[in-house]
């Protein structure tokens, strides 16, 4: 039949493309009844290698969210004023190490003259772990810290026993200490903890209060800490390599940049700083550290999704190894085809679509099947659960090209058969 002019494809061209398209979907899954166990397991190896990889990628989304959702919901926005200009002290020079320490002083000048400024908390942040006691009972290593009475309200955390310590007993140094949620209820499972004391590597504290429990990514590991007034931290327990902070909440409706430049000018003119040199302190604001914890989880998703592609690969040898016994099997038909008027075209056609039904109905069964991991395993580790939609197209195509790809060499394989030779085979 001749092409009409121009080169498009007639009418009864396109008609005849269809019905080959429909016919050769038809034989794929006639071809996977007919054959259950070897397409089913070759259709469960694809299965597994996609529900792997959507798996990890919804629950890493949650897990993303999550971790936003606690920065967001764990604090007001703050700007952090440490020695440091990175967040990571590993990533500081020679030249910031010999930068001064933050002051008490540093942080009441700011509490004085920022007018952008609502809460301002001086804090400690120790450099080794220590154990409580009271009575028999005693913590694991937890984290003592240092801070003032506005720690609570710049970081949202609410005490649900008793009450956190005042400006006056910060000024006096008293030996008092409010109790995280996992201390307090591993000192005291059975008893109010307000007025007991405790013990802190020997010297003894009074509890004035117990935070409420918080449910955030890191589990009980941000339930484990003890906050006393920093005059007393400094009295009784500071090390050389303890870090000092200042953390500043904005008032209500000022941004974080206006607030920023205030601080760096009022710190200047404490240091001393001439126009021409350099600040000797960093500030980092609240959202740098949410987007920290976004590199991190972003890092560990690639390495998953890699991990996990192997064994999209190894499906990929899995069709190719079918689709070759296949081809072998069915040597005879594929002749009986082509001598009744089956191109090379058609026969390469058939051989690709029967391997990219094998790998697509894989990918669909992956698609449900990783999903209903996902939203288990979000649901056990309370994070909310994101159905990744661009990533279940992308899981439909690769799992439909694996089959195109590794069936490729099959097929071929099949176009270039001889029909006077398929004929004769048995």
């Amino acid at each position: 039949m001749s092409e009409p002019v121009g080169g498009k494809p007639s009418a009864a061209t396109k008609a005849r493309a269809h019905a080959l398209w429909r016919e050769n979907l038809g034989e794929a899954l006639a071809v996977i009844r007919s054959h259950r166990l070897r397409s089913g397991l070759l259709i469960l190896g694809v299965a597994i290698g996609v529900t792997t990889i959507l798996a990890i990628v919804a629950i890493l989304e949650g897990l993303r969210h999550k971790i936003e959702e606690d920065f967001a919901s764990a604090a007001r926005p703050y700007l952090g004023i440490q020695k440091f200009d990175d967040i990571f002290v590993g990533d500081a020079d020679e030249e910031m190490w010999r930068r001064p320490d933050l002051t008490p002083a540093n942080a009441e000048a700011i509490r004085a003259e920022a007018r952008t400024a609502d809460k301002v908390d001086f804090y400690v942040d120790p450099s080794r772990m220590r154990v409580l006691t009271s009575s028999r009972e005693k913590t694991g290593l937890i984290q003592v810290a240092g801070c003032t009475e506005d720690f609570p309200e710049i970081f949202a955390l609410n005490v649900s026993e008793g009450r956190f310590f005042t400006q006056s007993e910060v000024a006096r140094g008293e030996a008092v200490v409010v109790l995280g949620y996992g201390p307090a209820k591993d000192l005291f499972p059975n008893s109010d903890p307000v007025g007991k004391k405790v013990q802190i590597s020997g010297r003894e504290y009074a509890v004035l209060g117990a935070f409420e429990e918080r449910r955030t990514t890191f589990g009980r590991m941000s339930e484990n800490f003890a906050m006393i007034p920093h005059t007393s931290y400094r009295r009784d327990f500071s090390l050389e390599w303890d870090e000092d902070y200042i953390f500043v909440a904005p008032k209500r409706g000022v941004s974080l940049d206006t607030c920023r430049d205030e601080l760096i000018s009022i710190l200047r003119r404490e240091r001393r700083l001439r126009p021409a040199e350099d600040n000797n302190f960093g500030i980092v604001t609240s959202e740098a550290y949410s987007k920290i914890a976004s590199k991190i989880t972003g890092a560990i998703f690639l390495a998953l999704v890699v991990i996990s592609s192997i064994g999209l690969l190894v499906g990929g040898i899995g069709v190719m190894n079918i689709m070759l016994i296949s081809v072998a099997e069915r040597t005879r038909e594929i002749g009986v085809r082509m001598a009744v008027g089956a191109t090379r075209r058609d026969m390469l056609q058939q051989i690709l679509v029967e391997s990219g039904t094998l790998t697509g109905i894989g990918g669909i069964v992956g698609i449900f099947s990783g999903l209903g991991v996902a939203w288990g395993i979000t649901r056990l580790a309370h994070f909310p659960f994101f159905i990744p939609i661009p990533w279940i197209a992308i899981a439909v195509v690769v799992s439909a090209g694996i089959g195109v790809v590794f069936g490729l060499y099959p097929a071929n394989r099949a176009a270039r058969l001889d029909p006077i030779e398929a004929l004769r085979y048995e």
